[in-house]
This record gives structure tokens, C-alpha cells and sequence, in this order.
């Protein structure tokens, strides 16, 4: 929001895939009070509870998929939800360490 991200780029998402469930941090608690953005203080800091959102994880290796249709529904949920969090679309995913496995979401 502050700097005028109009894309995300999501590297090394393979490394998700042995994984049962994954979490998304969607907020913070303090007390009664729900924090939609990270404290910029340390007293408040101190006192957060983080508020998750979960996600089942896909249980598959994904590293020779290259395109977002081809990702396993529980990956593609994962990053429909991460971009709907930030509000900002996902352009580029990348699916293991070598350049071709990286790919342009269109």
C-alpha cells in the first residue's frame, strides 16, 4: 500500500508441498482489539496474539507444473487467498530453484 505494488511475485512455493496445513497471518489481537496491520510500535508488539487464517496444505510435489490452472486446487486457494489479502494480484509463482521452473500467472 505504501510503496504502489501493482504485482507479487511467489518464489520458492514448492517448499509448501510436504506440508498438512499452511497459515496466513490475517491479524493481530491485543486485548478486545483487532489490528488489521503489523504494530509499528514494541509495547503493542509485545502484547499481540497473531490471528491465522488455515489452509490444507496439497501434499504433492508442484515443481513441474508450469502454469497457475495446473497447480493443485489447495495451492491455487492458497494464492487466490494471499492475493485477496493484500489486494494485489499474483504475477509470477515460481516452483523450484531453476529458471524454467518459474512462470507468469496471466
Amino acid at each position: 500500500m505504501i510503496n504502489g505494488i501493482k504485482y507479487l511475485a511467489i518464489t520458492k512455493l514448492d517448499v509448501l508441498d510436504a506440508l498438512d496445513e499452511i497459515k496466513i497471518c490475517t491479524g493481530y489481537r491485543v486485548g478486545s482489539k483487532i489490528l488489521k496491520t503489523f504494530p509499528n510500535d514494541l509495547k503493542t508488539l509485545e502484547q499481540v496474539e497473531p490471528i491465522y487464517e488455515t489452509f490444507p496444505g496439497w501434499k504433492s510435489s508442484i515443481s513441474d507444473i508450469r502454469s497457475f490452472d495446473k497447480l493443485p486446487e489447495n495451492c491455487q486457494k492458497y494464492l487466490k487467498a494471499i492475493e485477496d489479502l493484500t489486494e494485489t494480484p499474483i504475477k509470477i509463482v515460481s516452483v523450484g530453484p531453476e529458471r524454467e521452473q518459474t512462470f507468469v500467472v496471466d
